[in-house]
């Protein structure tokens, strides 16, 4: 595996849920976390890894839209939600993806092909907890 590596970075949470996580290599980026269900200010679990999955997938849509000849037009939304589980709380992530310049044939497919590619819908693919489908329009209940 040592040889594969393109990337490596190490990040902290030593606060919790109420104080700051940072990357400690590889970057700067220091966020201020705080509880989903109180109005402080800061991110959570459930919005990294929506912004994770997000990011991660467009990118790569956005390689195989460049591969393709194709304008970058995609953008992928991703709902989160949280409940109550035996024990503790899990998660529910529902990824929505529009690549409005082709169509819904070529769009399925460029999809299914980056769902293979991107390193966190990979991680994810076997939860029963993520769905990632195209969509036409962004509709989330």
């Amino acid at each position: 595996m040592a040889d594969k590596v393109l990337y490596q970075t190490i990040v902290e949470n030593s606060a919790g849920i109420a104080g700051h996580a940072k990357v400690i290599t590889g970057g700067n980026l220091d966020v201020l976390t705080s509880n989903p269900v109180h109005d402080t200010p800061g991110t959570n679990p459930e919005q990294l890894i929506g912004l994770a999955l997000a990011t991660c997938l467009n990118a790569t849509i956005e390689a195989e839209e460049k591969r393709r000849g194709l304008p970058h037009r995609s953008s992928v939304r991703v709902g989160i939600k949280m409940g109550f589980d035996d024990p503790g709380f899990q998660f529910w992530l529902d990824a929505q993806v529009r690549i409005p310049q082709v169509s819904h044939e070529e769009a399925a497919a460029i999809l299914a092909k980056c769902e293979r590619r991107c390193p966190v819908a990979k991680l994810l693919q076997n939860s029963a907890n993520v769905k990632v489908h195209l969509v036409d329009e962004f509709n989330f209940n």
